[in-house]
């Protein structure tokens, strides 16, 4: 392991900044990003209802259980004026046609699903002060209702993000004169990102006087920004003396619990707006002794673009078959 003047491990301040804290440094061992970017945190001793809002959960959670939860929140909330109809009486809701009259609450139920959307065919009609004080309720509801979902719909679709792809493996590749830590990464939407940075960290616990601690070390990248991203961006740490993973193996990467930590930033043209994305490698998703097979193809329209064939992105080769080549 590296021991060099120049690397230095991050100071206690700059463990502050980057959040992780000094207690979890010192006394964890868990993996501290997923590889989908998510932090491997559970936060414990909190009541539900103090962590949870309904806002940020309806713009985060996947569109399947936005639609589930759209369409359990409509049926349930048509089921609950359905009763309410009920508990009016029997003539509460008049209809003047066959097939309900032995159905009340469904009959009340489907008059809900009319008035809540405001289709109002006109068969079934309200009868009384307390069945119009329903429908008038029950009108503010569904205009109150559609608004928010409109809102969360507009808000999910305008919310900028970024879809990068990321390598499956990291690769220990020969590089020019020495060797390299290298993933790719990829721009998985048609859309266009430029000012793209990248920021490498490495984390792994290091025996201090006795004491087991996690050290964190900026890992100096060959090029950490690119000012566009059409293609892809094979993101490079060459391993030289100076580099914290100089003389290190597989081995004492698992030994000391090692952890990529890669975040990402760019401009996004169609939103104009900055995006982030995060994920970490850690040794058992590393390669040794091989290289990013060539992703680059021509075109065989007639324009003669560059394309990237994304089949080949996680394709690797062995270093030593394509140095013999």
């Amino acid at each position: 392991m590296a021991t060099d003047a120049t690397t230095q491990p991050m100071s206690d301040q700059d463990l502050r900044d980057l959040g992780f804290g000094a207690v979890v440094s010192r006394e964890s061992g868990e993996r501290l990003l997923n590889r989908d970017g998510s932090f491997n945190v559970e936060r414990k001793g909190l009541q539900f209802w103090t962590s949870f809002s309904a806002y940020h959960a309806m713009l985060t959670v996947p569109w399947w259980q936005f639609f589930g939860a759209t369409a359990l929140l409509y049926l349930l909330v048509n089921a609950m004026f359905a009763a309410a109809y009920l508990a009016c009486g029997p003539s509460a809701l008049g209809s003047d046609t066959a097939g309900m009259e032995q159905h009340t609450y469904l009959r009340g139920f489907f008059f809900s699903v009319q008035t809540l959307s405001t289709i109002g065919y006109g068969h079934v009609v309200p009868i009384g002060l307390a069945a119009n004080a329903l429908v008038t309720l029950e009108s503010l509801v569904g205009l109150l209702g559609f608004a928010i979902v409109t809102g969360l719909l507009f808000a999910r679709f305008s919310r900028p993000t970024a879809k990068m792809l990321f390598s499956r493996r990291a690769l220990i590749a020969p590089y020019r004169d020495f060797t390299a830590f290298e993933f790719r990464v990829a721009n998985a939407r048609s859309n266009e990102l430029i000012e793209v940075s990248a920021k490498v960290l490495l984390s792994r616990f290091e025996e201090t006087d006795g004491i087991r601690t996690r050290r964190y070390y900026p890992l100096p990248l060959e090029r950490s920004a690119v000012t566009f991203l059409p293609l892809t961006w094979t993101v490079v740490h060459p391993i030289d003396e100076k580099s914290p993973l100089f003389g290190e193996t597989a081995e004492s990467l698992n030994a000391a619990r090692a952890e990529f930590l890669v975040l990402l930033s760019g401009y996004d043209e169609t939103f104009s707006a900055t995006v982030h994305t995060r994920t970490s490698f850690v040794p058992d998703e590393l390669l040794w002794g091989y290289r990013f097979a060539n992703a680059f193809v021509v075109s065989q329209s007639a324009a003669k673009k560059v394309a990237v064939d994304m089949r080949q992105f996680d394709r690797v080769e062995s270093a030593q078959r394509s140095l013999e080549h």
